[in-house]
């Protein structure tokens, strides 16, 4: 056994194996006639963490282009969220629709 002065001065050994970052997945979400745009800015707010003015554009995306990305995430957050983000919208009768693919 190593005395303690000797084990602070010992080399650490460097991981051979790299990790490899997951996978992420993007967060869409779909225009409809019916959802206001009220909502979605509250939904990316809420359950996205964006900021007001970055959730209106994304609002704007949606309602201009048909689609708007509310994120990037692993595949298990992406849908947790995309799963919230229906019920959310469900509570409140709206058609809302979520989706997730990969980035």
């Amino acid at each position: 056994m190593l005395p303690l002065a000797e084990l602070d001065e010992a080399p650490v050994a460097e991981a051979e194996k790299k990790t490899e970052e997951p996978s992420l997945f993007k967060v869409l979400l779909h225009n409809d006639d019916y959802t206001t745009m009220e909502f979605v800015v509250w939904i990316l707010e809420s359950v996205f963490n964006m900021p007001e003015e970055q959730a209106v554009q994304v609002m704007l995306n949606v309602h201009i282009q048909g689609v708007g990305v509310a994120g990037f995430y692993t595949y298990e957050v992406a849908e947790m969220k995309v799963e919230k983000t229906i019920a959310l919208a469900r509570e409140q009768e709206f058609p809302l629709l979520a989706t997730m693919e990969p980035a």
